[in-house]
């Protein structure tokens, strides 16, 4: 019988690394999917009330928002609430034009679906808030979504 001698220290072959870069840009194009731009600058500030009874959106590319409440840059813009459309203030007079962009962004069957979410601060008086409601009536702009925070502990 032969005796099978071991060779000396034999050095371990190296990990190969010619699949790391298509690793790499699999995560990349993952995360470059499934991540979402923000798409608008919030310059009011504002404190959702708290709500009884809170119902969750399905699609959230079907809402538009109009957001209410004292501007961030009170030096710049004041301390009346204002309303911002978008990334910049507009008044009520606006409201129309926005809902008329915000359908054309949209497919024809998805028009009649969209929603417009007022978030605004639980201190607004509600003078602005008729007049809003009344500009979306005129811009036929009639599922109007209000957001809250969750009910507070212990409200029954």
């Amino acid at each position: 019988m032969a005796v099978m001698k071991k060779k000396g220290d034999k050095a371990t072959p190296g990990i190969s690394t010619a699949s790391l870069p298509d690793v790499i840009f699999m995560l990349l194009f993952f995360f470059m999917v499934s991540t979402t731009m923000r798409e608008t600058d919030v310059k009011v500030k504002f404190r959702l009330p708290e709500a009884s009874e809170v119902q969750k959106l399905e699609k959230k590319s079907l809402v538009s928002y109009i957001y209410v409440g004292q501007p961030l840059q009170s030096d710049k813009y004041g301390t009346a609430p204002r309303i911002q459309l978008n990334d910049s203030f507009k008044s009520t007079k606006d409201i129309l034009e926005f809902i008329a962009s915000e359908k054309d962004k949209l497919s024809e069957e998805e028009r009649p679906l969209l929603s417009t979410c007022i978030k605004a601060d639980q201190t607004t008086l509600m003078g602005i808030i008729s007049d809003l409601k009344q500009e979306l009536r005129r811009a036929n702009a009639l599922k109007i979504i209000y957001a809250a925070s969750k009910k507070a502990p212990g409200y029954e």
